[in-house]
Order: C-alpha cells, then sequence, then structure tokens
C-alpha cells in the first residue's frame, strides 16, 4: 500500500452532485482529515485502491459517508475508477444502506459492473449538458446506478443474478419467445429449478410476469398513441389480438378499446 501525503487534499463543493472518472498511476493519493459534507461513492472498474486499510479492486464499491476521513489512494501500479460526490435524495437513503466494513465505509461486491459503470458514466456527462435539464439527467442516471447497486446488497431482499438477466432480457423484447424453457435457457437452469426459484423470489410465475409485463407495455402504448389494437397487440407480443383482448380484459377489468377511451 502507498504512503500517504499527510497534506491535507482539495474538498469538492457539490451542491447536489460532481461525477467523473479517474485513471491513477501508483502516486495517487487523497487525504481529508474531516472528510467531507457529502456522501462519495467509488466504483472500481481495474486494478486496485484502498481506503484506509479496505482493499478494492474490480467490482467493489464504496460508499463513505459524510464526515469519514479520507484516506485512500492507488494500490499497486494502476487505479481506475468512477466516482460521484452527492447529497441523495431523503428516499435514496434507504438503498444506500449497505454493510459498514470500517467506520463510516461502506461496500459490496458486484458481480455485474457494466450496468452501474455506465450509469456512473451518464451522470458524469449529463452533468456537462449545456441544457437546463443535464443537472437532472444526471441524479437520474445516478439515482439508477444506486438502486443497481441495491440488487447487489446482502441486507437488502436480492434477487438471483440469474433472474436480473431474464428479467432485463424480456424487458428489451417483448415480442421475443419467452416460453419457459426458453428463459430457463437464459438463465442456464433446469425448467423445474427455474421456476421454483422465479416464483420463490418474485412472487409469480415466469409466464405470469411475462403477461403483466406486456399488458403494462400495451397499457402505456394505449393511452400514449392511437395505433390500432392488433399493432399494440403485436407490439407487446401477442401476435393474436382476440387472445390479447381476452388477457387484457382478465387483467385490467376492462377491453383495450375502453380502458383507452377511460
Amino acid at each position: 500500500m502507498n504512503i500517504r501525503d499527510p497534506a491535507e487534499s482539495p474538498t469538492p463543493e457539490v451542491r447536489r452532485l460532481v461525477a467523473g472518472e479517474f485513471d491513477e498511476g501508483p502516486e495517487y493519493s487523497t487525504y481529508r482529515s474531516r472528510g467531507t459534507t457529502d456522501w462519495l461513492l467509488v466504483l472500481t472498474l481495474h486494478g486496485s485502491g484502498h481506503f484506509s486499510e479496505i482493499i478494492t479492486e474490480r467490482g467493489t464499491v464504496v460508499l463513505v459517508r459524510p464526515g469519514t476521513p479520507h484516506d485512500y489512494g492507488t494500490v499497486g501500479e494502476r487505479w481506475h475508477f468512477r466516482y460521484a460526490h452527492l447529497h441523495p435524495k431523503p428516499e435514496w437513503l434507504p438503498f444506500m444502506d449497505w454493510p459498514e466494513v470500517a467506520p463510516g465505509i461502506l461496500r459490496l461486491q458486484l458481480t455485474a459492473v457494466e450496468k452501474i459503470a455506465d450509469n456512473l458514466l451518464d451522470a458524469a456527462r449529463y452533468q456537462l449538458f449545456p441544457i437546463p435539464q443535464g443537472e437532472q439527467l444526471s441524479v437520474n442516471s445516478l439515482e439508477a446506478a444506486l438502486l443497481w447497486c441495491d440488487t447487489h446488497n446482502p441486507k437488502a431482499a436480492r434477487i438471483d443474478d440469474r433472474l436480473l438477466r431474464v428479467i432485463e432480457l424480456v424487458d428489451q423484447d417483448l415480442t421475443a419467445p419467452l416460453d419457459l424453457p426458453d428463459l430457463a435457457r437464459i438463465a442456464n437452469l433446469s425448467v423445474s429449478r427455474f421456476a421454483h426459484l422465479f416464483r420463490d423470489q418474485l412472487g409469480v410465475s415466469p409466464q405470469q410476469f411475462v403477461e403483466r409485463r406486456r399488458i403494462e407495455a400495451a397499457c402505456r402504448l394505449l393511452e400514449l398513441t392511437t395505433r390500432p389494437i392488433a399493432s399494440v397487440a403485436a407490439e407487446v407480443g401477442f401476435p393474436d389480438p382476440l387472445y390479447f383482448s381476452t388477457r387484457f380484459r382478465l387483467s385490467m377489468g376492462t377491453s383495450p378499446t375502453a380502458y383507452r377511451s377511460r
């Protein structure tokens, strides 16, 4: 571990959110004896770093509470990470309740880094957009990153990573073949094991989940577009408009036409 320079490092001025990315060599270190008034989130992408005695490697994401002394830097030759200094909204705090590994330092180990890394990249990009909505877009991206982090939080009600992969693929293309064997194949599980795990963790069968997603998507199209019912049905994965209308009525208590009129 590097020996830090005891000189105080500059403290960022954070009104709501400051996000960015560093790819640093062996001399990089930061020391703030009183910490900051904001939270600090750091996701390691490559190489290794440390927070006091806590070592971070690829996939490690750390939260540092306000007022916690900052003593962090590179371990070895390189530390590539994305970060955010933030003043969280009150409703964010429940999904920032991570395991505490040292006083004021919280940590998660991610199995899926890319989605959270992409959201942090968007948070950094949007804050520089020369449009009035840039800051809010940045805040929304950071909230998405925190929510995805919470799916890896052992203190939260976790969903198996294999099921998360299935859910994501379902939402990406509702018109794809989404029968039970297809979904089990995506999860790399047997059909019986997949069906049992899915119902145990999400409270519904995979088939019920897919249909619910399709009906929810149909509701949005009926509310926001004037497309014909048959077109809406096909777009959400029901090639038969009559069958779509039957399933829609069973789920929503009214026909697609009546739902749109209402």
